[in-house]
């Protein structure tokens, strides 16, 4: 099934702006277009944006996202690369969780 991109906006709780821009990236590899140029979203494609708004919110710079995605489709051989990128990442959202429970405990004491 084919979905719009008003559809796919309203589903990730995206812009129109933003969706345009990461397929514009080439952060959707799989997009297909009508006979007038439309962008045409499968479930793969919003599978794709979704993965971005993800990594996106995990502090990704769009040249990461892409390489990550570009190892992505080569397959098995990048999974040792793939994983090395995901656990910096993790541990850079760890780091981040504990600043801010260190900032939720200092608020509890001045409350």
């Amino acid at each position: 099934m084919n979905y719009t991109i008003k559809h796919v906006c309203a589903e990730l709780s995206m812009t129109v702006h933003a969706v345009r821009y990461y397929c514009d990236r080439g952060l959707v590899p799989n997009l297909r277009h009508d006979a007038h140029g439309n962008r045409l979203f499968d479930e793969e494609s919003i599978n794709w944006l979704r993965a971005v708004g993800f990594l996106r919110a995990s502090g990704m710079s769009i040249a990461q996202i892409k390489h990550y995605f570009e190892l992505c489709q080569q397959g098995a051989a990048t999974l040792q690369e793939r994983q090395t990128i995901l656990a910096e990442l993790k541990q850079k959202a760890e780091a981040e969780l504990a600043a801010a429970q260190i900032r939720v405990h200092c608020l509890d004491e001045k409350v």
